[in-house]
């Protein structure tokens, strides 16, 4: 089924209901919301004479006007291609080359950035929101497209931190599969709910959005079309059944901001993107109660993997509470999961693997890296973890961020997590330096006023002293990507400057 079938549903059976909201205040019913949609998916395939299975680029920001072109390409039998606008414009020049892009569809301000490098296939760049955009929706609409389960929806592109982004080829299939595992595991919304977007819609945040269309609530972007912890709480406050997805970086701050809130109002605060340490955890329930889930997955099998649910975080009375807290929760009701190599007995650690039907159809002209993550009928995900007795995994580290260390394997999480039970430390992240002995040594990179010493002691008293760092790096802040993610391999590059000044 195409996707926008949910939004041709909703405008004819809640024509009337909120759509969409600027903070807490409706701008567009159901009726407008599909009405638009329908009538620029008619100018895409006429005015611009794009045929089915094309691709669009969307490189915007959040705004009232993003979901009606991203459902417009969809009903008119396109493909998307949502693109981080954070990105430098060689990185979205190469985006649009590579997909081959026959239109950009770009939030006010990022239209210099498009041009700068636009392919030569580019028909157009079109602002949301502007002239040339109403222009566009003033025009027939079209019938709503037919689409295969199996046909290209939407081109993710990976946040490259190693060479090229590639970009994950997502089906609708694997987007219904998606929002349907939402529902069931993460979040029941019900009518007329708000889901806020904090976080990209070129990412995570976006594609909740469709299991809000489907269930007829209200998606809902916040004025400044980013993230600013007191204006999120403002909102949550004049607002009803609010859920949003966030980096734990961004719970934190909502954590730490002072303003008042009705947190009644929130139903749920989903983090992914990165593990949430338990001293986070811990003290974001204390400021907003069991209003938090956490999703494990990846854009090649987007926001399905593994859940811990909000009863499991709010079950302080378990006794395995805290551990499970730990955890990335249980796999997904629309996936299986397993260990590579491993037997069915618990507790055995390497790399996660996926199958179902949110996996991803390949990697967009790249036949090879298409077989190399997909071998054996499984998305290898490059990840390490293992699973307990009771079926919760525990998400250890990137394959590539397991240190080494005289012949061990050493997960800088669990260095991080004792780390953390300090008052003096902010953020820290735990790398590997090579080291000609011992192959590498562990380095502790932190944000926040705890003398090494200390750190030092309190690693001695929790872990074996084969963890402990060697080293200890104070900084003002970690560095981060667009996401909130910590940038492992900036802090590689940052020690080893270090160690060639003798510092």
């Amino acid at each position: 089924m195409n996707l926008a079938a949910w939004l041709a549903r909703a405008g004819r059976s809640r024509a009337d209901a909120v759509a969409l909201a600027r903070g807490s205040s409706p701008i567009a019913s159901y009726r407008d919301f599909a009405g638009r949609s329908a009538r620029l998916a008619g100018s895409l395939l006429t005015h611009y004479g794009l045929a089915r299975g094309d691709r669009v680029a969307i490189v915007a920001k959040n705004g009232p006007h993003y979901l009606e072109a991203l459902y417009a390409v969809w009903w008119a039998g396109l493909v998307a291609v949502p693109v981080n606008v954070k990105l430098h414009s060689a990185e979205i020049g190469w985006i649009l080359e590579n997909c081959g892009a026959r239109l950009a569809l770009v939030s006010s301000g990022m239209e210099a950035d498009v041009a700068a490098y636009a392919p030569e296939g580019l028909r157009d760049v079109v602002t949301l929101g502007g002239p040339q955009f109403w222009s566009l929706v003033a025009g027939d609409p079209a019938p709503l497209a037919e689409a295969a389960p199996d046909d290209l929806a939407w081109l993710f592109y990976t946040s490259g931190t190693t060479g090229r982004p590639k970009g994950a080829m997502l089906s609708h299939r694997n987007l219904v599969a998606m929002s349907l595992a939402y529902l069931t595991d993460v979040d029941p919304v019900a009518e007329g709910d708000t889901l806020l977007h904090a976080a990209p819609m070129s990412h995570g945040s976006g594609l909740y959005a469709m299991a809000h269309v489907m269930r007829f609530g209200i998606n809902a972007v916040a004025e400044s079309g980013g993230f600013e912890a007191d204006e999120v709480l403002e909102i949550v406050s004049r607002s009803r059944g609010v859920s949003m997805f966030t980096a734990p970086t961004m719970v934190r701050r909502l954590t730490e901001c002072p303003m008042e809130a009705m947190t009644e109002n929130i139903r749920t605060i989903v983090w992914g993107g990165a593990p949430m340490h338990i001293a986070d955890t811990r003290r974001a329930i204390d400021r907003f109660g069991p209003r938090f889930a956490q999703i494990y997955g990846q854009g090649e099998t987007p926001m399905t993997g593994t859940v811990l649910s909000k009863a499991d975080i709010a079950d302080r009375d378990h006794p395995r509470w805290e551990a499970r807290l730990a955890s990335a929760g249980l796999v997904s009701s629309v996936v299986e999961m397993r260990i590579d190599g491993a037997e069915a007995a618990h507790g055995e650690t390497g790399e996660i693997l996926v199958r179902g039907d949110t996996v991803m159809l390949g990697y967009w002209d790249n036949p090879d890296a298409s077989a190399e993550a997909l071998r054996g009928g499984w998305l290898h995900t490059g990840d390490v973890g293992s699973f307990d007795a009771d079926g919760y995994l525990t998400l250890l580290d990137r394959s590539k961020d397991v240190i080494i260390s005289g012949g061990t394997n050493i997960y800088p999480r669990e260095v991080e997590e004792v780390l953390l039970t300090h008052p003096g430390v902010r953020e820290v992240s735990v790398i590997g330096r090579p080291d000609a002995e011992w192959g590498e040594s562990i380095v502790a990179c932190y944000a926040g006023d705890a003398e090494p010493a200390e750190l030092d002691a309190l690693c001695l008293e929790h872990i074996a002293r084969f963890k402990r760092p060697k080293d200890y790096l104070q900084l003002p802040e970690l560095p981060k990507n667009n996401y909130g993610k910590i940038l492992k391999t900036e802090l590689r590059a940052m020690d080893q400057r270090r160690v060639r000044r003798g510092g």
